[in-house]
């Protein structure tokens, strides 16, 4: 994977009705090609990163910088990445507003006299500090973009909602999911300690220091579950993040625990449909999984 960051000039000035038109577009072919960013907007300014397969991307920009409603199109960084800082949002928005950025170095000073791609250009020094700044803004609450108006999240259980009942239920899940998240820490904890005693006994049976290969069939289906409950937590942690539920994650979740219990299968009792059976179900959760890493 890779990492895109560009800037331009908007040929003419976007009304909050165009910006949306624009995030909607991003949004589809992004998702479509499992690219994911962000982008600024402001003083007549773009500034976007993209982040996904590295020809995906590079597509992606070539046809960004043919479009006619910029110019001034400057490449500033583009850079091999391990994982995304955005990985849920095929495009996120953010308004840049001065007093956002006190803590970043020379940034107000940036704001005032250098928004141009030009600028971006000769002070890539705060482009790091500026996308560290906006991944925990994003990672918080997902933003739809107006440049006038204030910004809407974008969340499934807010925290402020106009029927004061409603708000309290959504109050009340989201404490629940923390409670949920608790619970399931205690659940790894005592899997672990699960994982250590299958291992102790198993060596200190006769054979003494010798596993044979049910014992290590059961010694891995013992790690796979510690391994699921760490990706339930996960998903638990990142819906009470962002309120957005991570379709790869959930997959990959199921396919994991899928293939837990096809490791510690005891063949001899089992029938042929219940084999053939789950094994039809690691296929469609292995090309479901595929498709989503992979869609083009």
């Amino acid at each position: 994977m890779i990492r895109l960051t560009y800037a331009s000039t908007a040929i003419a000035d976007f009304s909050p009705e165009d910006l949306l038109s624009l995030l909607k577009t991003c949004r589809t072919n992004n998702g479509a090609r499992n690219i994911t960013g962000i982008l600024i907007y402001t003083h007549g300014t773009f500034f976007q990163v993209l982040e996904g397969d590295e020809a995906a991307v590079n597509a992606t920009f070539e046809a960004i910088k043919k479009d006619k409603r910029h110019k001034d199109v400057i490449l500033l960084e583009k850079a091999p990445i391990t994982e995304r800082l955005f990985p849920y949002w095929s495009m996120g928005f953010e308004k840049l507003e001065a007093n956002e950025f006190s803590g970043v170095e020379d940034f107000d000073n940036f704001l005032e006299k250098d928004l141009t791609p030009a600028g971006f250009a000769s002070h890539k020094h705060i482009i790091g500090p500026l996308l560290a700044h906006l991944h925990s803004k994003l990672v918080k609450h997902v933003t739809f973009a107006s440049v006038e108006q204030p910004p809407t999240q974008h969340e499934e259980l807010p925290v402020q909602h106009e029927d004061p009942f409603i708000q309290l239920l959504h109050r009340t899940i989201r404490l629940g999911l923390k409670f949920l998240a608790f619970l399931m820490v205690i659940v790894i904890l005592f899997g672990i300690i699960d994982v250590v005693y299958v291992i102790f006994e198993k060596l200190t049976q006769p054979p003494f220091m010798l596993l044979t290969i049910n014992d290590m069939l059961e010694t891995f289906g013992a790690f796979l579950a510690v391994l699921i409950a760490v990706e339930i937590f996960l998903n638990i942690t990142v819906y009470i993040r962002s309120d957005v539920i991570p379709v790869n994650l959930v997959v990959a979740t199921a396919l994991m625990a899928i293939c837990r219990k096809i490791i510690v299968f005891d063949y001899k009792g089992l029938s042929s449909e219940y084999v053939s059976a789950s094994a039809m179900v690691v296929i469609a959760l292995g090309i479901t999984y595929w498709l989503i890493q992979n869609k083009e």
